[in-house]
């Protein structure tokens, strides 16, 4: 069964690149604190109404949010638990490689100021 994993890992990623918008990923955490009609959306995020529209639709299609018609007022609220639990995660797993970014440039900065050896010998007096 060789390559029978390609349509897994293929839907894995046509979702993480559903997830590769800056707006829909704001929507999402805004989403997390309840249901927000549309005017709500676009005076927190600050973008064109047909901005939002287009990625709105694409939450919609995704299954990521639903939203419900209250006469003239679109209300979106989160699809489920599970996406608010996914945005709890990218955060933690975000926060650790950006630490360990930090103590990387630490390190390197003070390697460049000459506060220990470079990294290698690579610049190093002997």
């Amino acid at each position: 069964m060789n390559g029978a994993w390609v349509p897994r890992c293929q839907a894995k990623a046509d979702f993480f690149r559903m997830l590769g918008h800056p707006v829909r990923i704001r929507v999402l955490e805004l989403l997390q604190n309840g249901p927000m009609p549309v005017r709500g959306l676009l005076s927190a995020i600050e973008v064109e109404p047909s901005a939002l529209s287009q990625q709105l639709a694409v939450l919609r299609r995704s299954g990521m949010v639903t939203a419900t018609r209250s006469g003239s007022t679109v209300v979106y609220e989160l699809a489920g638990g599970d996406v608010a639990e996914l945005l709890c995660a990218a955060r933690r797993v975000l926060t650790e490689v950006l630490a360990g970014q930090h103590a990387l440039l630490t390190e390197l900065r003070q390697a460049e100021a000459g506060a220990l050896p470079a990294p290698g010998g690579v610049g190093a007096v002997s």
